[in-house]
């Protein structure tokens, strides 16, 4: 049974008064308003600051300063990307508490998508004006179940993440969409050769903190998720010159404290590699099924501070996004808490990891941005300032890209075919 509160410390449930939690109120001898001032110059908060802020400072004062934050270095842009969402294979070795993708062999829904229905997919989503295909799949599932191996050996393959690579060079080939891949863990020599034929890569830290791996805790049957692995993964990334897209999973049983951690680990990683291109702040949703299908939900209001928190804590140029479709009807309050990108939005495919709640229609996406007096533009499955890179971009990925992208980096209005039969 996980719990919902340590011995000592706030969970993030958001049903607890943060004031009055032992050990999270914020350091003794400092003040809310010299945080703030320290909070707005975008150079990124020390983690004192940020526990205080988030333990104390009034909502809608953390918004407005989120808010001051982001237009000072994104402008009044807030950007997303039209995509196609694949999921490779449903099979994983890891199970986590929260999780209703992965699937056993024999379970409703269990898939390894061969390449036909690969490439069927993607021709859809370029029929339909997409530009990105998000491959998102099981980690290393040939590890624990003989019906994973069986598939790939009748493709040639002894891994998944080798069949990945293959998949996305297809789809990239096939039919000019540019590949962006959610894997797992992964060594440098598999990322060496996804980079061939993705415009990015992604991996969820979801939290810093080992005590997440322990018996009854949402990662303890999660091998994949010890928190050394995923920063060894986006340390590699950083070595290699890989966009790369991360970012925390909140409500899941973890503290203020480590929280902020996680959000200054993925900070230090991008000083000293500049390669995040982007932090996702997604939101625990309970769903029948699960391990975690009692456990409480964060609040609206703890969602928007910890997006405003972590617009905060990252230096003021990096990216920061939080899927609206978690959100539900309360979407556009997202804004307020300075994001300034939507994430991945599909008009030909549902969100296979949360299917319970549907993307927003963009049409309806740019009325709520362009309500609150901002512009919303299309990018590609890489930011701007990374396309504009030359030593982020592989060459072999580089002519798709350019049929794409429009003199300021975002996507251009009308794309080029780049393939027969599309």
């Amino acid at each position: 049974m996980l719990r919902e509160k340590s011995d000592n410390a706030l969970y993030a449930s958001g049903t607890q008064d943060r004031a009055a939690a032992a050990g999270e109120e914020g350091p003794a001898g400092r003040d809310v308003e010299s945080a703030f001032f320290r909070a707005t110059d975008g150079q990124g908060l020390g983690r004192e600051d940020a526990l205080l802020l988030l333990a104390r400072a009034p909502t809608e004062a953390l918004l407005q300063a989120a808010s001051s934050v982001r237009e000072r270095f994104h402008g009044r842009v807030i950007s997303y990307s039209k995509k196609v969402f694949i999921p490779l294979t449903t099979l994983c070795r890891d199970y986590c508490g929260y999780c209703t993708f992965r699937k056993d062999p024999g379970e409703p829904g269990a898939h390894f998508m061969p390449p036909e229905e690969v490439l069927a997919a993607a021709k859809q989503a370029r029929r339909a004006g997409c530009k990105e295909a998000l491959f998102s799949l099981g980690d290393q599932p040939e590890k624990i179940f003989p019906e994973a191996r069986e598939f790939l050996s009748r493709q040639g393959f002894e891994r998944t993440l080798d069949y990945l690579a293959a998949m996305t060079e297809l789809t990239m080939e096939r039919t000019g969409l540019l590949p962006h891949a959610n894997p797992g863990v992964m060594s440098a020599e598999s990322m060496r050769r996804l980079r061939a034929s993705n415009v990015s890569l992604g991996l969820m830290l979801e939290n810093v903190s080992p005590r997440l791996m322990r018996a009854g805790a949402a990662h303890a049957e999660a091998p994949d998720k010890v928190p050394s692995l995923r920063l060894r993964t986006m340390e590699e990334a950083g070595r290699l010159r890989i966009p790369f897209t991360t970012g925390i999973l909140i409500g899941i049983g973890e503290t203020l404290t480590e929280r902020v951690d996680s959000l200054i680990a993925i900070r230090d990683l991008h000083r000293r590699f500049g390669h995040i291109q982007e932090v996702i702040i997604q939101n625990f949703r309970a769903k029948p099924g699960i391990p975690m299908a009692a456990h409480p939900e964060p609040s609206e209001e703890e969602m928007l501070r910890t997006v405003a928190a972590a617009r905060l804590i990252l230096d003021g140029e990096m990216n920061l996004q939080a899927p609206p479709n978690l959100s539900y009807a309360a979407f556009p309050r997202l804004l307020e808490a300075g994001i300034n990108d939507w994430g991945g939005i599909s008009p030909v495919t549902r969100d296979f990891i949360n299917p319970e709640a549907p993307w927003p229609e963009i049409a309806r996406l740019r009325a709520a941005t362009e309500a609150r007096g901002l512009q919303l533009r299309e990018r590609l499955a890489i930011y701007p300032e990374f396309a504009r890179q030359p030593e982020f971009v592989c060459q072999t990925v580089q002519p798709n890209m350019e049929h794409w992208i429009d003199a300021e980096g975002y996507a251009r209005e009308e794309g080029v075919s780049l393939a027969q039969g599309v």
